[in-house]
């Protein structure tokens, strides 16, 4: 990473606030908070997602790029690995790691409370390569 010289210019600094929401090829309402898009991003994006009361992503893989997530409120379980066969159990306060290209799927695990965490990818333009994955196709 290249530091800013002492004659370069400031690059200015860029708040978001999403104001609302938007539905993910995941099937989960997310607010988009920075990407390329938003804050003119390189190689970040970082958004809230909200996993409804009882809800859950549709299986999906992501193509090329890491993902940090940061569990804020409630109890995920995400199951994870060729046929949705493996699982882990997330709460708040918990980061988890998935590596570029494993199939996976959270669960809200509370049918009354929604589940918050906040998703940080090095990609800014991550939903180009979110792919849906069928967990029968590796039965």
């Amino acid at each position: 990473m290249q530091d800013i010289a002492e004659n370069d210019a400031v690059p200015k600094l860029v708040t978001v606030r999403p104001d609302h929401e938007i539905v993910t090829r995941q099937r989960l309402p997310y607010f988009v908070g920075i990407s390329e898009a938003t804050a003119g991003a390189k190689g970040l994006s970082m958004h809230l997602v909200v996993v409804p009361p009882g809800g859950h992503a549709e299986p999906h893989v992501h193509r090329g790029y890491e993902t940090g997530i940061y569990v804020l409120e409630g109890r995920v379980e995400t199951r994870y690995g060729p046929g949705l066969r493996e699982s882990v159990i997330n709460e708040a306060g918990d980061f988890l790691f998935i590596p570029p290209g494993v199939p996976h799927q959270p669960f809200n695990l509370s049918a009354t409370e929604p589940a918050k965490a906040i998703v940080a990818r090095n990609d800014s333009n991550e939903q180009e390569r979110v792919e849906p994955y069928d967990p029968a196709s590796d039965a």
